[in-house]
């Protein structure tokens, strides 16, 4: 499914040339998205938001959940399709080619979404909006230490102190909020969250 990103899009151009000149992905499912599927989960399906080629994708496909993989490039999407479709599970995944900015899914959808590596805080918003009763909210992002090694990164591609779960509505808990040890020496912190289900506790 195209959302109409314009070929000379400067991240579809960038990313699409990461992933057509750089090695075959593994598509090992990313940890956070393995952790998340492994908690309690209601009915709905799962997001992954600027997936690129995504082994977390294909596992929650592979548990018989329907999935929408969201990302700039449409060569990630178009790898990820293909090894869906060796793996038998091309009929549970829709790939959307997106610009983030444009993604706009219909309030409590999701029974998870799971986001990597990517940092906006509009787009967060809109997937803490887009996540059911119960579901999960798995997010990574860089930290402004990430500059260390990256010293041009703009500012809004990093989180501030207590983001992102600072930044959730009102009826989230925090599962987990903490920094991972740098990765190649870049930064990163991730949260897990879940939504209380209306009228009751938190599924756990």
């Amino acid at each position: 499914m195209s959302r109409d990103v314009p070929a000379d899009h400067p991240d579809r151009v960038r990313w699409n040339g990461r992933y057509a000149g750089g090695p075959a992905p593994s598509f090992t499912p990313h940890p956070l998205a393995v952790r998340a599927l492994a908690l309690d989960l209601p009915d709905g399906p799962v997001a992954d938001l600027a997936c690129g080629p995504s082994g977390g994708v294909l596992l929650a496909a592979a548990q018989g959940r329907r999935v929408e993989a969201v990302d700039v490039s449409d060569i990630a999407l178009g790898m990820l399709g293909e090894q869906a479709r060796l793996h038998g599970l091309d009929h549970l995944i829709t790939r959307v080619h997106a610009d983030l900015s444009a993604w706009r899914p219909a309030p409590r959808t999701y029974a998870l979404i799971v986001c990597t590596l990517f940092w906006d805080a509009a787009v967060f918003s809109v997937a803490a909006d887009a996540v059911t009763d119960g579901g999960l909210l798995g997010w990574e992002a860089l930290t402004p230490e990430a500059r260390r090694v990256r010293p041009g990164l703009p500012s809004q591609w990093l989180l501030a102190p207590g983001e992102p779960a600072s930044l959730l509505p009102a009826g989230f808990t925090v599962l987990d909020q903490h920094d991972l040890a740098p990765h190649e020496g870049i930064a990163r912190r991730q949260m897990l969250a879940r939504r209380g289900i209306t009228g009751g506790a938190p599924t756990r």
